[in-house]
């Protein structure tokens, strides 16, 4: 997929690109110009008795080709090195598109500091690999082409060749060490996403690893990262330092050939020293190409090691999928499971099993159970983080396959375990950067959440910055101010995924009854180990090794003596009726 979107952007730009190496062109046959236009001056001002007039057109023609060469350079850079650039932030968009696209599983798999390498490194060796890089080379085979076909010309082929036979060998050497270094740019990219990820992770854990006092112990991991990524670059290093050597020694022996034989021939009258100094010229010319051909090999393959690794991140496949001509409304109406199995992708152990439930529109459903038994497996569901069978949960009767995922988790509110907050003001947060929602609807959801007060206590209320993750605010805040997200989008369906652990009782209660008062009429989702946060469900349903084992109100439960009594024993003293009146 990287490669077709490249092949799509060079058909984009085509035009630009063919004016771009127009220009190249131009360029480059304008600098071989001036060897010919040197020797013709230096054959001029040997001759007694010269015309000065003739020195002065040759040296109006050194401006004229040092401004042609201005110009066209200009140009094409403009245009070549502007859409490696442009290429640049299309992949890069593109990219992240497509990690909005992927799955939860993808993730479980991926570490964040690679991913954040694809998006930085290696997409900057692509750019790298497809502007400058290429730019060079066609640069440099027309310069090459040019001054060779002028050397020939100014004294003779035979001269030529033998001028330039180490050359072949050199280029040769270089494809060979150009592979090489492929391999190792590899390695490096993959230190570099190890560091990335380790650094990540020390960062969001730094209270964890201060409170173990574990400074120095990830120091020392941190060291023997450092200390591979080292050898990594040292080791690509080690083979790329061959190149540059190995080109110069090649240019001295090709300068040494050139100056005994041609000039021997300007002794013996058979070339003008002009002629001589052309040829110098324009071997000396091809020189800085074929000295950037080190350059360019250790670009490209850098880009091609860096293309393929970003064609494994396009190639992963995006799980969730759509059927054609999907339905692009709200799913609104009664919730309906029947039937419902479900393993993890590259698992056969069934993570739910024969799940069979109803929840009417507007009606409030309580989950209860262990950690582990699938409470929270069942709502991603219902968000559709994973593929179901058709025929399995329907929205006001509609399979969830026939909805659009847009439309369909539009429809949902959704406040996960994890809570997430971004480093913004709190106003932003509460309204997830979309300025839709006025600045009374934000204080209506942060009231109902009850992190109105607590918000008015910063300097700065609603426009206080929250740290990285919400380092600045304790872990209850960041839970209401979640549910404050999820309420100001008034949705069809609100889920609540454990999302008042870090609450006291008495806050919670004012959650849920705030809650009841705004969503009469919706349906509302809320799973809870603490029993208080569902004994005014409508109905609550105790999950147990990803089977429902009990269903009822809480009286109902408590009467049966089941599980959802024992939860219930061990969180309230019997003596303790508050819950049961």
């Amino acid at each position: 997929m990287g490669k077709n979107i490249l092949i799509n952007f060079f058909k984009e730009h085509k035009i630009s690109y063919v004016i771009g190496v127009i220009f190249m062109l131009l360029a480059s046959f304008i600098q071989t110009l001036f060897p010919k236009v040197l020797g013709d001056t230096i054959d001029i001002l040997r001759v007694n008795n010269f015309n000065p007039k003739d020195v002065y057109i040759n040296m109006g023609y050194i401006i004229i080709i040092a401004v042609g060469t201005f110009i066209s350079t200009y140009g094409w850079r403009i245009l070549i090195i502007g859409n490696a650039r442009s290429l640049e932030c299309d992949l890069r968009g593109k990219l992240f598109d497509h990690f909005e696209k992927l799955s939860p599983q993808f993730y479980n798999k991926r570490k964040t500091g690679d991913l954040i390498a694809y998006a930085i490194n290696d997409i900057n060796a692509v750019r790298m690999a497809f502007g400058p890089s290429i730019a060079m080379s066609v640069n440099g085979i027309v310069v090459c082409v040019i001054a060779i076909y002028s050397m020939a010309k100014a004294i003779n082929w035979s001269i030529t060749i033998l001028a330039l036979m180490p050359l072949p060998f050199a280029i040769f050497i270089m494809f060979k060490i150009g592979k090489s270094v492929r391999k190792r740019f590899k390695k490096v990219q993959e230190n570099f996403s190890a560091i990335s990820d380790r650094v990540q992770e020390n960062i969001n854990g730094i209270r964890v690893i201060k409170a173990y006092v574990q400074e120095d112990e990830e120091v020392r991991k941190f060291e023997e990262l450092n200390d591979k990524m080292a050898k990594s670059n040292l080791d690509m290093v080690r083979v790329s330092s061959y190149l540059s050597p190995l080109i110069e020694i090649c240019f001295s022996i090709s300068f040494v050939l050139n100056l005994i034989i041609g000039g021997n021939m300007v002794l013996d009258g058979r070339i003008s020293l002009g002629d001589f100094i052309a040829f110098n010229g324009y071997l000396t010319m091809i020189m800085i190409p074929i000295v950037s051909i080190g350059r360019i090999i250790t670009r490209f393959q850098r880009g091609m090691a860096s293309l393929n690794r970003l064609n494994e991140i396009f190639n992963a496949n995006v799980d969730i999928k759509e059927v054609e001509n999907s339905i692009k409304t709200s799913a609104k109406g009664s919730v309906d499971i029947k039937n419902l199995y479900f393993s993890y992708p590259g698992s056969e152990e069934k993570v739910l099993k024969d799940i069979n439930l109803s929840i009417p529109e507007g009606h409030t459903l309580g989950i209860i159970g262990k950690s582990g038994s699938g409470k929270s497996t069942l709502v991603n569901l219902l968000l559709k983080m994973y593929n179901t069978e058709s025929d399995r949960i329907f929205f006001g009767g509609i399979d969830i396959n026939d909805y659009q995922l847009k439309a369909l988790r539009d429809s949902f509110g959704f406040v996960p375990q994890d809570n997430f907050v971004f480093n913004a003001s709190i106003a932003d947060n509460i309204k997830f950067f979309k300025e839709i929602y006025l600045d009374e609807e934000v204080i209506a959801a942060a009231k109902n959440s009850c992190i109105f007060e607590s918000v008015m206590a910063f300097s700065e209320g609603f426009n206080t910055i929250l740290g990285e993750r919400g380092v600045n605010i304790s872990g209850g805040q960041k839970q209401r101010i979640s549910i404050a997200r999820a309420l100001i989008r008034n949705p069809e369906i609100l889920i609540l995924d454990d999302a008042l652990s870090a609450v006291d009782t008495i806050t919670e209660r004012q959650i849920l009854k705030n809650i009841q008062i705004v969503r009469k009429g919706k349906t509302s989702i809320i799973i809870a180990h603490r029993i208080s946060a569902v004994i005014d469900a409508d109905e609550i349903i105790v999950l147990d090794g990803g089977k429902i084992l009990e269903r009822g109100t809480h009286l109902e439960l408590v009467e049966k003596g089941g599980l959802y009594y024992d939860i219930y024993t061990s969180q309230f003293h019997e003596e303790d009726n508050e819950f049961t009146d």
